[in-house]
Order: C-alpha cells, then sequence, then structure tokens
C-alpha cells in the first residue's frame, strides 16, 4: 500500500471515530432526552419547541397535552396543573400552522394522554408544504424512525451540546459553565422545563403590554401601505378544507380524548381593523368561524371555549402587547376560565358567541384612541 492510500486509510478511520466519539456522547448525554429522562447528567432544556418538544414527548410523563401559538406559549406547566388539576405538557408552537399542531399533536398522543388543551385561532388554518418539508421541524425525530434516530445521534452541533451539558453536571464546574450558558451560543441553556419558553420573573409586563403599544399596532396594521396583510389566508374553501384535513381528521380519529378548544381573547382592536380597513376579511373570517362552531359543536369529546367577545378583557387595552397578544394576566384568566367552565359554547347555539362579537365589533367606535 503506498504512502497516500494508507493516508486515506488513516483519514477515513479518524473520521469513523470521531462520528463514533459523535454518537456514543450524544446518545450518552442525550440532551434532547429522547432515549430516557435525564440521569446521570443535568436536564436542559431549549426554547426553539419545535426540536424540543419531540424530546418533551418522550421523557415528560403527562396525562394533558397543551397546544398553541404565540398567543399561548408563555404559559408555564405548573399553572396549567395549579389551575386546572392535570399533569400537563406543553407544545405550543410559535407562528405555528395547523398540520404542524396536528403532528405534533399525533406525536404526542400515542403516549395516550386523556385531554387535549388546545388555543385555536383562524389564521392557523392555511396552506403549507408537507411536513417533511419544513426545515425548522425535524419530522423524523418525531417519527422516531431510523432517519431521524441516526440524524440525532450523528449531529455534530448535538454533540457540541453534549459536551457543554456534560460539563455543566461536574460540579467543579457547573457554577462557571453555567454562567457561560446563553441561548445566542448553545441551543439548551434553560434548567427548568417549567421555563420554557416563559417571561422571565424580571420581564417588564406593563412596558410590553399596555394601551400604546396596542394603539400603535393598531395604527401600523390599518395603514394603507400596510393592510394588505389583513387580507392574507382569506380564501373560505382553502381554510374549510385545511381545518376538516387537519383538526377534525385528529378529532375523528381520537374519540376517547377530551379535546378543550378555546377561541383566544384578541383586542377588540383586531377586529375593528378588519372592520375599517379590510371588511371582506372580516366576513370571511365570520363565516369559516360559523363553521368552524357548528362543525365542531357534532363532536361528543370536544368542548369549545370562545373567549373572543369577553369585552372586560378584549376593550382594555392595557392586557396587549399588540392588536392580539394578551398579557400573562389574561393568560391566567384564560385557564381560570378554563376550568371553571366559563364562555363554554352551547352546542344547541354554537355560533351565539360569534354573534355577541359581531356586535361588539360594529358597535365599536375609534373616537377615544384617536385623538
Amino acid at each position: 500500500m503506498n504512502g497516500s492510500a494508507r493516508n486515506l486509510v488513516r483519514l477515513l478511520g479518524a473520521s469513523g471515530l470521531i462520528v463514533v466519539a459523535a454518537a456514543a456522547l450524544n446518545f450518552t448525554v442525550d440532551p434532547l432526552q429522547f432515549f430516557r429522562p435525564a440521569h446521570f447528567f443535568a436536564a436542559m432544556y431549549s426554547q426553539d419547541s419545535r426540536l424540543q418538544d419531540a424530546g418533551l414527548i418522550r421523557s415528560q410523563d403527562f396525562d394533558t397535552v397543551f397546544m398553541g401559538t404565540s398567543l399561548a406559549i408563555h404559559l408555564r406547566q405548573s399553572d396549567i396543573d395549579r389551575t386546572l388539576g392535570v399533569k400537563s405538557l406543553k407544545l405550543a408552537l410559535n407562528g405555528s400552522s395547523s398540520r404542524e399542531q396536528v403532528f405534533v399533536l399525533a406525536a404526542a398522543l400515542e403516549r395516550h394522554p386523556g385531554r387535549v388543551l388546545w388555543e385555536v385561532d383562524d389564521w392557523i388554518f392555511h396552506d403549507v408544504p408537507d411536513i417533511d418539508s419544513n426545515v425548522y421541524l425535524p419530522a423524523d425525530l418525531y417519527r422516531g424512525n431510523a432517519r431521524g434516530v441516526a440524524g440525532y445521534l450523528l449531529s455534530g452541533r448535538m454533540a457540541r451540546e453534549s459536551a457543554w451539558i456534560m460539563a455543566r453536571s461536574i460540579p467543579p464546574l457547573q457554577p462557571v459553565v453555567a454562567r457561560l450558558t446563553s441561548d445566542a451560543i448553545f441551543k439548551f441553556p434553560i434548567s427548568s422545563v417549567d421555563d420554557i419558553n416563559a417571561l422571565r420573573p424580571d420581564f417588564d409586563v406593563a412596558a410590553a403590554y399596555n394601551e400604546k403599544r396596542a394603539i400603535t399596532a393598531f395604527r401600523h396594521i390599518t395603514d394603507p401601505v400596510r393592510r394588505k396583510y389583513l387580507a392574507d389566508d382569506t380564501d373560505y374553501d382553502m381554510k374549510v378544507r385545511v381545518f376538516e384535513r387537519d383538526a377534525i381528521g385528529l378529532i375523528a380519529s381520537h374519540p376517547d380524548v377530551r379535546f378543550d378548544i378555546y377561541l383566544p381573547p384578541y383586542s377588540i382592536l383586531q377586529w375593528v381593523a378588519m372592520r375599517d380597513a379590510s371588511p371582506g376579511t372580516l366576513n370571511s373570517v365570520f363565516k369559516f368561524s360559523a363553521y368552524f362552531c357548528r362543525r365542531l359543536a357534532a363532536f361528543s369529546n370536544v368542548r369549545l371555549h370562545d373567549f373572543r367577545s369577553v369585552s372586560e378583557v378584549t376593550h382594555d387595552l392595557n392586557n396587549y402587547a399588540d392588536v392580539i397578544h394578551p398579557s400573562p394576566a389574561v393568560d391566567l384568566e384564560v385557564l381560570s376560565w378554563l376550568a371553571e367552565g366559563k364562555y363554554l359554547v352551547d352546542r344547541a347555539a354554537p355560533v351565539a358567541s360569534l354573534d355577541r362579537l359581531k356586535a361588539q365589533v360594529e358597535a365599536y367606535r375609534l373616537e377615544d384612541i384617536e385623538r
């Protein structure tokens, strides 16, 4: 064997050893807790829900799954558990479509929880590429197939995270490594599952959620230059098709699971923005909402809660960071409403709450905020 061949063999051998070492490290530390709950090393978690949820589903004990978008992302599992008397798993995904949500929920339902709490808004039901085309969600890891497991074990980036978690678990190094851990550098900077996508205790709620911010957001989205955004995803037939495929498909295939679905309390300005800047959009949204409410009323394993017309919340603009995102205090109110069964949609009158919302939107006047 000549020198070039020997060097090639050595290179291949060294590369193979690196790959094997990375796989062994990832399997041993298991940053996502995909194979087992954390035991030998301190559990660490990521704010990247699309990645982290794949591990949470496998490692956590739960009887209730919580799903939603950014309108639900800051809720803590401990608050859900305490208020509703459940053992929950929060799987909310920022900016998620119904296709993503249903895929993740289906994976969680394989663990046989008895209940799903699901924050749903009209805009999650839109056409998106199939789940395997989503570069942000590791679909094969959720499936637990060979491709997903191999990608996880052989990932060099995951090996770096594993090495960092291992270092943080060594008592003499723990204080230094903990101070150096940053979500700008590492994907797993969080030491408690309750802190995943939760606001920090020192977060300035008053500065983030107030009337000024809500009114600024309203003026931004109703500006003639930008208001075309309000007309996005208003194809009624498309939304019905996606809703039937995703939400109804999941509900109908799990008749033994109780689904508590709730429509979140947007500020009144969201609806008024559509009323004044894009009335066709508002009509389309209301039409779909009526279909949505009537369709869900037909399922005995679904309870629908409609918080959109709770005027003491939705008309108080100090509750909002923009025209849709409510404050942490409102999030806790939502949990209490769910626990009490308040604002439950009557199966015999499934659009009554929608009619109340329509009346509020029609009657609302902007004079007070336009000074």
